[in-house]
C-alpha cells in the first residue's frame, strides 16, 4: 500500500470518529458553578445562570469548553476574591426546572452534612458580581464543516482516480487478449 494511501486512510478514521457527534448551538442552557479547596472548609455556589447561544455535542447533549466555563469560575475566584487553587466544577441542564433540583441537592450536601453539624462554610455569588461568559465556537464549527467537505472531496477525488485506474488495467487487459 502506498503512503499516501495510509495517510488517506488514517485521516478517514479520524474524521469518521469525530463527524458521529456534531456541535450544535441551542437557544438557552442553564449552568451553574461551585467552587471548593481542599486546604479550607469554604464552599461557593454561583446562582443558577441563563447561557444563551451554548454549544452543546448533538449526541451526548455536554455542554462543550466545560473546562473554560469552569477556569472562568476559577479565575474569578482566584484574581477578584483572592482565593486561589480552587477546583470548579460547572453543572448545566437545557431545563431551569431539572438543574433546580441539582442545585438544591448539591447544596444539601454541604449545608446539611450526614453527621449533623455543619462542616462547610457555604458562600453565595451573586451573579452581579460573577457571569459566565458563553465561549463561541462559531468559527471552529465552520473550520469542522470546511475541512469535513474537504475531506469529502479527497475520498470522491481517490474514488475517481482509484475507477480510472480499474479501468485503464481492465481496458489493456482486453487489448492484451485482442493482440494474441
Amino acid at each position: 500500500m502506498k503512503l499516501q494511501h495510509f495517510f488517506f486512510i488514517a485521516a478517514l478514521l479520524v474524521l469518521c470518529t469525530a463527524a458521529e457527534a456534531k456541535r450544535i448551538s441551542i437557544p438557552k442552557v442553564y449552568a451553574f458553578g461551585v467552587a471548593a479547596s481542599f486546604t479550607d472548609s469554604i464552599v461557593h455556589f454561583t446562582e443558577i445562570q441563563e447561557l444563551d447561544n451554548a454549544w452543546i455535542d448533538s449526541k451526548s447533549h455536554f455542554l462543550q469548553n466545560r473546562d473554560t466555563y469552569s477556569y472562568q469560575l476559577r479565575d474569578y475566584l482566584a484574581f477578584k476574591q483572592q482565593m486561589p487553587h480552587r477546583t470548579c466544577i460547572v453543572f448545566y441542564h437545557e431545563n431551569r426546572d431539572k438543574l433546580m433540583k441539582k442545585y438544591q441537592k448539591m447544596k444539601v450536601l454541604y449545608i446539611q452534612p450526614k453527621t449533623g453539624r455543619q462542616q462547610f462554610d457555604v458562600r453565595h455569588i451573586n451573579t452581579a458580581d460573577f457571569q459566565f461568559q458563553v465561549v463561541d465556537l462559531t468559527e471552529e464549527v465552520a473550520a469542522e464543516a470546511a475541512s469535513e467537505q474537504e475531506f469529502e472531496e479527497a475520498k470522491a477525488k481517490m474514488k475517481l482516480e482509484k475507477k480510472a485506474k480499474k479501468n485503464k488495467k481492465s481496458n489493456k487487459d482486453e487489448s492484451d487478449k485482442g493482440g494474441e
